[in-house]
């Protein structure tokens, strides 16, 4: 074995001892609360390969999809027919295409009522609340309202949320957050968003 071999091998020693220590380490088991947060793209699709996860594990899924309902969703579109997922969509779509407060509190808070639910059932393993963060921001829905869903929902019942600017409180009371960070994006260079690839 030459020295270079020997490095690499005790590098990787090191590296699964590190590794098995964390492992042993881990011993809570519940559902956790994930936050994809940040400018850069890529948080909701994030958000669907969990899905597709969980789906294919045979959980039950629900989806509240706060801002990009109305839009084609390749995701959404391929995964709908499974009947342990569940989609319930704002009706208004972007909220600066309809300029109306009112009309987009009210469609904002119909379909909270399905998240509502949905973070109340035991046998949802999976909730994603799409966007939920500019519905805050926006001042659609009441932080304390959101936090007491997400504080009093199953234990089991994992929670994510997707959207830029991430109310400090959501990311205080997360398991884990992951922000999105914008190096470069095609649509600021004049490119088209891409069926299949963007949507």
């Amino acid at each position: 074995m030459t020295d270079r071999d020997t490095r690499h091998q005790q590098a990787m020693q090191k590296l699964k001892a590190r590794v098995d220590e964390k492992v042993a380490d881990a011993t809570e088991q519940r559902g956790l609360l994930l936050v994809f947060t940040g400018n850069g793209k890529g948080k909701t699709t994030a958000a669907w390969g969990t899905v597709t996860r969980a789906l294919g594990y045979g959980y039950r899924v629900g989806v509240v999809q706060f801002i990009k309902g109305l839009w084609e969703c390749g995701e959404r579109d391929r995964l709908q027919e499974d009947a342990n997922l569940e989609v319930a969509i704002m009706a208004t779509g972007f909220t600066w295409d309809t300029q109306n407060r009112e009309a987009d509190t009210r469609a904002c808070q119909e379909v909270w009522r399905d998240a509502e639910r949905m973070l109340a059932d035991p046998e949802t393993y999976l909730v994603v609340l799409d966007e939920i963060t500019y519905m805050l921001k926006f001042g659609y829905l009441d932080i304390d309202t959101v936090k007491h869903a997400i504080e009093n929902r199953p234990e089991e019942q994992t929670v994510i949320i997707t959207g830029r600017n991430a109310h400090r409180e959501l990311l205080a009371m997360a398991d884990t957050v992951t922000e999105m960070q914008e190096v470069r994006h095609a649509f600021n260079d004049g490119l088209q968003a891409r069926r299949g690839i963007d949507y």
